[in-house]
């Protein structure tokens, strides 16, 4: 593909979990690649291996504030997204939600990009229709510590859907339901990260409640591959649409599961159920098979092994 033919793509968090993967992939798509991360959450040893292509280019910048760049397409991924990170500093979780997406529609504007956001199945709060499809409004509690998350990230998708009628801006929103893999935060108090770690470790598995609240795990790969058919899709299509792997597995059964693949003595032991966690979430993803012909294939053992092997080097 020659220069002229590149496509500029901005990943927004392109340092992070999911940002560092997805700027692997656009690179072996043939784009030229601008990411964005603060490091709050994010970590240069993600990308390092990244730094040496010329077609990738990296800036420390917070989306709080604007950013003036010439791109063709912008993901934008920037936000933590574990409670222990994104209750660290509430206040600040909501203006990367809130301020970074109006930050970054306005710069779609300008250059006349076409914008994904990467929104997530906390909008839908703690569930009552189950699995969760993209019409169901959501049961989220506006006040509790998660809020800072859930109604950032509602505000977001409401901006995006403003910006789209008032604007005619080529948007698309994606909500990412529990994605795991390489590169998943050691620290982050996500549930398989957190076992893994725990487990190789011999230390006890911390499980919150009695462990029979309910998770579907996609492995990242698969999640990445959605966020770029999404984007790929035609323009009249813009979502939200659920991506995530309808496999429901209680917290018990991940928690036994790690144990037997990592050959550890770890105990269970039981915490008092966060507020406001939910209970169970599991997507419902008629829509993405129907639009984007994307379905999850990885098992949740496969994935696992992968991610275990991972940890296996850096615990």
């Amino acid at each position: 593909m020659t220069n002229s033919l590149r496509k500029r793509v901005l990943v927004t968090g392109g340092a992070g979990f999911l940002g560092s993967h997805l700027c692997e992939y656009l690179l072996h798509q043939g784009s030229d690649v601008l990411c964005v991360d603060n490091y709050f959450t994010g970590a240069k040893d993600n990308i390092l291996h990244l730094l040496s292509d010329p077609h990738f280019e990296l800036i420390r910048h917070d989306i709080t504030f604007p950013l003036y760049v010439e791109v063709d397409e912008i993901y934008n991924l920037a936000c933590p997204a574990s409670p222990i990170h994104y209750q660290f500093d509430p206040v600040q979780t909501t203006k990367t939600s809130v301020h970074g997406a109006i930050n970054m529609l306005g710069l779609a504007k300008r250059v006349k990009a076409k914008i994904l956001q990467a929104s997530t199945s906390e909008v839908y709060g703690d569930p009552e229709l189950h699995p969760q499809p993209e019409g169901y409004w959501g049961h989220v509690n506006p006040i509790g510590p998660r809020s800072c998350y859930d109604e950032g990230k509602r505000c977001a998708e409401t901006l995006f859907y403003d910006y789209y009628r008032q604007h005619g801006l080529r948007i698309k929103v994606a909500r990412i339901f529990n994605t795991f893999g390489p590169r998943m935060h050691p620290n982050d108090g996500r549930v398989v990260s957190n076992f893994i770690v725990q487990a190789l470790k011999g230390a006890p598995i911390t499980l919150y409640g009695d462990g029979s609240q309910t998770r579907s795990f996609c492995y990242v790969s698969e999640l990445i591959d959605g966020f770029v058919r999404l984007m790929e899709s035609p323009d009249d299509f813009v979502g939200p649409v659920n991506l995530g792997n309808p496999g429901e597995f209680t917290i018990r059964q991940l928690a036994e599961k790690v144990i037997e693949l990592t050959g550890s003595g770890s105990s269970l032991v039981l915490q008092p159920l966060p507020t406001d966690d939910p209970r169970q979430r599991c997507p419902d993803i008629t829509l993405a098979k129907e639009k984007l012909g994307w379905e999850p294939t990885v098992s949740l053992e496969e994935g696992l092994l992968q991610t275990i092997a991972y940890f296996k080097q850096r615990v």
